[in-house]
Order: C-alpha cells, then sequence, then structure tokens
C-alpha cells in the first residue's frame, strides 16, 4: 500500500495538468518509503504518449538522493488521452523495484485518475493508495 499526503497528491496532479497535452513525470524522495520530497522533472521526449527522464537530470537527481540518504519512494508520471495503467513501455523501464509507480491520467478535465503500481520483473500489481492529511 502507499501512504501518501494529500499535498504530494496535489502537486503531482497539478504538473500534470500543468504539462497536458504533454505527459509530466517525476519523483517523490524519501526513506524508509515514505515519500517526502517532491522533485518534477523534465519529459525530455515532451510528447503526449511517452515520457523518458533527461538523463543527465536524472544523473543529478539521484545523487542528489544518494547524498540526502533517500530513495526514490514514487515514481510517476501522467497519461493524457488513456487510463492510469502502465503502458508496455511503462513496465519494460521500470527499474526500481522498491518504489511505487504512481499513474496519473489527464484525459478527463474534471476527474483524476490516481494510482499506484507495484512493478517487478515486468509484473505489475495494483495497490491501494491511502491518502493522508
Amino acid at each position: 500500500m502507499l501512504t501518501i499526503s494529500q499535498t504530494l497528491v496535489d502537486r503531482i496532479i497539478a504538473h500534470a495538468r500543468a504539462d497536458h497535452p504533454d505527459e509530466a513525470c517525476g519523483v517523490i524522495a524519501g526513506r524508509g518509503g515514505v515519500p517526502e520530497r517532491f522533485v518534477p522533472m523534465e519529459n525530455a521526449e515532451r510528447s503526449p504518449t511517452f515520457y523518458r527522464f533527461d538523463s543527465m537530470e536524472q544523473l543529478r537527481v539521484w545523487r542528489e538522493m544518494d547524498d540526502r540518504d533517500e530513495e526514490p519512494v514514487v515514481i510517476y508520471h501522467s497519461h493524457t488521452a488513456t487510463e492510469a495503467y502502465p503502458s508496455r513501455t511503462d513496465i519494460s523501464y521500470a527499474s526500481e523495484p522498491d518504489a511505487h509507480y504512481v499513474l496519473v491520467s489527464t484525459r478527463d478535465e474534471l476527474d483524476v485518475e490516481f494510482r499506484s503500481f507495484r512493478i517487478v520483473d515486468g509484473v505489475v500489481s495494483e495497490e491501494e493508495v491511502r491518502f493522508i492529511p
């Protein structure tokens, strides 16, 4: 189960809405599996159907997490025209077995789909999300 603050959820959704119609992406860094620090990243593809972290930005962010004794607790991105479910490409790129993979769909202007998954060795498992104040 992913337990996450409503503030972090709101920031992820705001980032997804701001980057629409392109996919947004980023990380929530933390310690001990607790999501704490919002780190929006640039979608190097600037695409409505695909995202990729810029390799230099990713290197900088991961080094910063190491320096702060953090880990990527949540890796998030948005889908702009489809449901919030990992695509085959998303699954193939999932390289952090301990991370929660959050997807937000911005296909509906009024309704938000916010879902979390574990992706380990190509196997996708949806998990419950608990929102805390």
